[in-house]
This record gives structure tokens, sequence and C-alpha cells, in this order.
């Protein structure tokens, strides 16, 4: 049986949020959690673009309860200001769907030095993550989910001496890279929920390929240089509607049969129903916990789990 947003059970009462909500997979998802019943907080930087969002879900359900929260992930002290605004105004967080993300850019550093996509893709979800949790701690069976990518599958694990690429450097590399510190980060999340006998779940979710703004994003900032404009062919020809690429996520954070540690996707790789996949990378031990040491060194915002 085919899984749709028609089968996101009511979430009245419930309090997700979702980066990166103001376009692409983000979007779709803030839409179809709010149209369920969830306040959804939506954490984004681009304020203007989000108001066009909200105003867009606002035609399509009647009186959603909706938040927007300012939040650049490249820039630690605007994740602190994010984290304290959600939970001075939301005592538990019951979804957090680490969406949003950087793809392929040229060589660049974040505000606080990070190579910008391990900083934005990963390190920022890390420190809002972490940031969040006594709100995430405080919902009676919360989910966080991590967005990956099957870039994953070209990554290599964290190199604890240089995690920011210095010297060698590429769009692709760095990429893959920072959607395997997704995994590897949902993967031991999980791990850390166990152990301390929380009833919080981390799960994970990609969107296959997806028709969204990214592959634009890319294109027009020159770090792939010919394979830009293919990965927007692709796209456009042959990738899923930014509705469809949501519903991995989406069931990642809604489908009541989910378990933590658990991946969904497309059923065909990269297009098809979300549907939960095999684990066919399993974070090992010594990499989960390079990316526990890199993050904390990194960020100096520890993951403090405890009932």
């Amino acid at each position: 049986m085919i899984w749709t947003a028609a089968d996101i059970p009511d979430l009245g009462g419930r309090v997700a949020v979702v980066t990166g909500a103001s376009g692409g997979l983000g979007a779709e998802t803030a839409s179809a959690l709010a149209a369920r019943g969830a306040h959804v907080v939506m954490a984004v930087r681009d304020q203007g673009k989000a108001a066009a969002t909200v105003a867009r879900i606002r035609r399509q359900t009647p009186q959603p309860s909706l938040q927007l929260v300012d939040l650049d992930l490249a820039a630690l002290s605007s994740v602190r200001s994010a984290a304290d605004a959600i939970l001075a105004t939301n005592d538990r967080i019951d979804i957090l769907v680490n969406n949003a993300g950087v793809m392929a850019t040229p060589e660049s550093r974040t505000a606080d030095g990070f190579e910008l996509q391990l900083g934005t893709n990963h390190l920022g979800h890390w420190a809002l993550t972490a940031q969040l949790m006594p709100g995430i701690l405080a919902a009676e069976r919360a989910r966080v989910v991590s967005v990956t990518s099957t870039a994953h599958h070209m990554g290599r694990p964290l190199n604890p001496r240089n995690p920011h690429l210095h010297g060698s450097y590429s769009p692709w590399k760095a990429y893959g890279q920072s959607k395997l510190a997704n995994y590897h980060f949902a993967l031991g999340l999980q791990r850390e929920f166990e152990r301390a006998g929380v009833a919080a779940q981390s799960l994970m979710a990609h969107p296959g390929l997806s028709h969204t703004e990214l592959q634009v994003v890319t294109e027009r900032a020159g770090g792939v240089g010919v394979s830009g404009p293919l990965w927007r062919w692709l796209a456009a020809r042959t990738g899923m509607t930014p509705a469809d690429g949501a519903l991995p996520q989406l069931r990642a954070a809604t489908d009541p049969a989910a378990r933590g540690g658990e991946l969904y996707g497309p059923r065909f790789g990269n297009f098809g129903p979300p549907v939960r996949l095999p684990l066919l990378r399993r974070g090992t031990d010594g990499a989960i916990a390079i990316v526990w040491q890199v993050s904390d060194r990194e960020t100096g915002v520890p993951m403090r789990i405890a009932r």
C-alpha cells in the first residue's frame, strides 16, 4: 500500500519545527504538517520568501498554526537565538525536521569559519538539535528527522584533523561528507536516546531526485562546473515534485509504525513512493564517535541527553 500525505495522522496539539521551510521540501513539509493540525515553527533564513510560503499555506489550509523564526544555520549565534526563541514560546517539541541544506557550493566558510556545507548541513543542525533538546525531551515521544541524501554513499567519514577539507576541497566531496555526517549523526542520536532510556527517536530520510530550487542555486553558485546544468536538467525532466520529494521525511516524522534508527526514501532509489530502506552503510562506532567528537569540539555545544 502506497503511503501518501493523506496517511499523516491527526497532529492537533503537536509542535513541529522545520528548518529551511521557506521553499522546496521544507515548505511542503511545513504545509503538510500544518494541514494535519500541527503548530509548525518555520525556522528560516529568508524571511521574505518565508512570508510568501506562509501566505500560500494559509490559502491551502484554513487557520493553520504557524510561527516564523529567523535561523541562519551558517552562524552559531543565529542558531542560539533561534533555539531560544523557539523554546521561549513552546514548552515542548514533538517533531524536529532538520531539512535545510546547501549542495555542491564553491569553497567558502561560515560565520564561524566552518566549511560551508559541513557547517550548514551538519554542524548548524547539531547545534540546533542540542539546544532544542530540553523541548525534545519534554515531549511524550518526540522524533528528530535528519534529512540526508543518496550522496552519503560517496561521502567519507569526518577526518577529525581536517573536517573542513583545507587543501583538499571539492564541491561534491564536501557535500558527500556533510550528508554522511547527517547519516552518522542520526544513527548516533538514536543510540544516545536508547542509552539514556528516553522515549525520543531519531530517524533519517532522503528525498531522492526532487525538482526544487536546490539544483538552480547550485548551478548559479558555480561550484560544480559543467555538471550543474546537467543536474538541473535531470531534476527538471526526471525529478519528483517537491510535494512527492517531501514524503519520505514526512513519513519518518509522522508514521506511527516508524521506529528510531530507520531510513525512509523513494522506493526506486531516486523516485517512487516513500518506503523504509535498508541501512546499506551502517555507521560504525568509530565514525559515529568522530562525529560526536568533531561536532562538540567545533561548535562548543554538547549534546546533553538525560531523563
